[in-house]
């Protein structure tokens, strides 16, 4: 669990950043991604978290913008997309970054190749990437899979410049301007926060615990288990639930 001092930081701070991932970290995984359905108590907490003066609330993610907005583009909070490609501020979606997508005729096909044989995976396309997901294979065929993908992709993600994203149960390629870490140091430039708090459960988020590292006002939190540059950890979901409702009381 987080230690009480970390929730006074925050509360002492006068100009606070809570930057969270959604999947894996606000919701667990499910078999399908359509299926990670906020609960009703993540919401409320969401809410209150928002009220909090002085604080801004955004949500990081690497989800495709239509499937985030459906679960939280009600809430009045800032929201990245697909690892920074995409942007919610004041109701809008603005792309961040330009790209034909022409290399998805060429990476496609490879997944589906891969698809056939990974019983259970599936292959997810949104604006800026294509994904192929191994959530609900066999463990042992899917890490070997996703080995072997990542390997055979490496020639073309070097010809277009896009980058490999080795997740979660999940490789993901995308164009190579985008990251977590990027699309986070563009909101903190603009502003002097003095407590930011972010919390994640992927490889992808590393990016941005990587740009807070040096940063002194940062609280970084890793959940579940695996190697990390995040300052602290959460056991789970549920944890960090817990975490932010304390610190909206």
């Amino acid at each position: 669990m987080i230690k009480t001092e970390l929730i006074n930081k925050f509360r002492k701070a006068t100009n606070r950043l809570i930057l969270l991932d959604y999947d894996g970290t606000l919701v667990n995984l499910a078999p399908l991604p359509e299926e990670a359905i906020p609960s009703e108590h993540l919401l409320n907490v969401l809410t209150k978290l928002i009220g909090i003066p002085q604080a801004k609330v955004i949500i990081v993610t690497g989800r495709g913008h239509k499937d985030i907005d459906k679960f939280l583009g009600h809430l009045p909070m800032t929201i990245i997309a697909e690892h920074g490609a995409m942007n919610k501020e004041n109701g809008k979606w603005v792309n961040e970054i330009k790209d034909d997508g022409l290399w998805k005729n060429k990476v496609r096909p490879l997944l589906n190749e891969i698809t056939l044989t990974c019983p259970k995976s599936f292959i997810e396309e949104k604006n800026f990437s294509l994904a192929w997901h191994y959530r609900n294979a066999e463990k042992n065929i899917g890490q070997i899979q996703s080995k072997k993908l990542i390997r055979i992709l490496k020639d073309v993600a070097q010809y277009y410049n896009l980058k490999i994203l080795d997740g979660n149960k999940v490789v993901e390629i995308t164009t190579g301007e985008t990251n977590k870490g990027k699309a986070i140091q563009y909101v903190i430039e603009r502003n002097n926060y003095d407590c930011i708090i972010c919390i994640g459960d992927d490889t992808t988020d590393e990016y941005m615990f990587e740009y807070l590292f040096k940063n002194e006002n940062a609280i970084t939190i890793k959940v579940g288990d695996g190697n990390t540059i995040a300052k602290h950890k959460l056991d789970s979901v549920q944890e960090v639930i817990l975490f932010i409702e304390k610190l909206s009381l």
